[in-house]
């Protein structure tokens, strides 16, 4: 189809929501969630929309059929995006896609841009209620984060809501005609990737380890991947908030080109230095955001209010917290929000206890990072883990745990890269591998391999380092299937 590319008459990087967008031709490249909601706000701009995505689901006919009534070309079918159309003036991206899938190296090479939902989003929010963002990202805990956050803003008894990565498209959100106090905004690299004119109230990025080295392939992979993540503190306003235990992310905030007056606010486990928060004594604390932070700490919640006292968890509490203070909001309200949040599951969730030993799901856990953080939380574990590696090298987790595994259960079709880290740093734990060819349900397999290992007082996690889809739908029918076989066990 190629062709010379038409003079447009409307430039989409000057629109926003009360400009009509008659004449802009939209594509709208992947038809999932973020795809959906960019095409259904485009078309209620008034612009031309075609939508393409290689697969088809009874869901996304469905919404196909509904923005067809209203306009819209829609083609769900292999090999719908090998070729952009002729004359198209803006190419509006679903997370996921590599700049070099064919449809978006066109549009590069004929100029034309390329954004994501969450770019667009950005300049579509409404000018008389410009709802600030307080914008999170990380390798692991941005869900819980962004969910802490906006039980702390709601405790506040601000109308915010949880977007973005966490599961409601942004655009939405902001096309929504009951106008926001304040987003909780959660971002992924790839979203980032695609984000040009972004400028947050305040951001965070929680960590930076290993993760998605199947999309950001080559020597330069974790560099790329960085700084990604990095973009989230461009343009920041007030304040861009690192994790003191990963210098990486200090640096990402030390090389952003923020507003002037914007400040760095470390979070940290240990005792805060001024400018931070963090702990004391069982007590999270605020030395960032007071008058009195050079010779005193404002209490902001106790350990004891938190639904985990997992370290990670504390951290995330942290981040939500010092995200929440740069907005103005109270001690009081950080304590209520933090204290009535409950995290979704399969995130360090007790499955059982039974005969002195824990049973726990985490497998959002879904890569080394992730299990790390979970696996430090217990001293004596017997680790489930394996699936999907996604080019991830587990050598650092073990070395760093290996004194508290009494046992590893694998599964998988990438559980051998974790075996091979466990032989090479761990030669002592004993491994059991579940391999594809046996008989039977491969979790209940699994859990009686668990129960064998275990002793009293250990826990058995699910930790798994790895995504789900070779065995599961999702990494939630990963943890029921590991919950359901552990009653099952417990029971019989």
């Amino acid at each position: 189809m190629g062709g010379r590319r038409r003079m447009s008459r409307r430039d989409p990087s000057l629109l926003g929501r009360r400009d009509s967008w008659d004449g802009v031709r939209a594509v709208v490249a992947g038809f999932g969630v973020s795809g959906f909601a960019a095409a259904d706000n485009l078309l209620f701009l008034g612009a031309d929309v075609t939508a393409l995505d290689e697969s088809s689901s009874e869901e996304k006919a469905e919404k196909a059929t509904l923005l067809e009534s209203l306009g819209a070309r829609i083609r769900l079918e292999p090999g719908a995006t090998a070729t952009l159309p002729d004359d198209v003036d803006l190419v509006v991206t679903s997370p996921g896609w590599r700049p070099q899938a064919p449809l978006l190296a066109q549009a590069e090479a004929r100029g034309i841009p390329v954004w994501g939902e969450v770019e667009l989003a950005w300049r579509l929010r409404d000018p008389d209620h410009l709802a600030p963002w307080l914008a999170i990202t990380g390798t692991n805990g941005k869900t819980t984060t962004v969910q802490m956050l906006d039980a702390i803003l709601r405790a506040a008894g601000l109308r915010s809501a949880a977007v973005g990565n966490v599961g409601r498209p942004i655009v939405e959100a902001v096309m929504d005609p009951e106008p926001h106090d304040v987003l909780a905004v959660e971002l992924s690299s790839f979203q980032l990737h695609y984000t040009h004119s972004m400028s947050a109230e305040s951001a965070v990025v929680l960590n930076v380890a290993e993760d998605h080295l199947d999309w950001y392939t080559g020597p330069e992979g974790m560099r790329e991947y960085a700084a990604d993540k990095g973009r989230i503190y461009e343009h920041v306003q007030r304040a861009c908030v690192y994790n003191v235990a990963d210098p990486e992310t200090e640096r990402l905030v030390r090389e952003a080109d923020v507003v002037e007056g914007a400040r760095a606010v470390g979070f940290t486990l240990a005792m805060p230095e001024v400018g931070m928060v963090g702990v004391v004594d069982d007590i999270l604390v605020d030395r960032a955001f007071i008058e009195e932070r050079l010779s005193s700490a404002a209490e902001l919640c106790t350990i004891g209010d938190l639904a985990s006292p997992a370290p990670h968890f504390v951290a995330n509490a942290l981040a939500a917290a010092a995200l929440a203070r740069s907005h103005g909001v109270s001690q009081a309200a950080v304590r209520d929000g933090l204290r009535s949040f409950a995290p979704d599951g399969h995130r360090i969730a007790l499955v059982a206890e039974a005969g002195g030993v824990r049973w726990v799901d985490d497998s959002k856990a879904t890569n080394p990072h992730a299990a790390q953080s979970s696996l430090l939380a217990y001293e004596s574990v017997v680790w489930v883990a394996g699936g999907l590696a996604k080019g991830a090298r587990f050598d650092d987790l073990v070395e760093r745990v290996r004194a508290r595994l009494r046992g590893v259960v694998l599964l998988g079709r990438d559980r051998r890269v974790i075996a091979d880290a466990l032989s090479r740093h761990a030669p002592d734990v004993p491994v059991i591998e579940i391999g594809d060819g046996e008989t039977g349900d491969p979790m209940e397999r699994v859990v009686d391999a668990a129960a064998r290992l275990a002793r009293p007082g250990d826990t058995v996690l699910l930790a798994p380092g790895c995504a789900s889809m070779d065995m599961f739908a999702n990494y939630g029918a990963r943890g029921d299937a590991f919950a359901a076989a552990v009653h099952r066990l417990i029971e019989s």
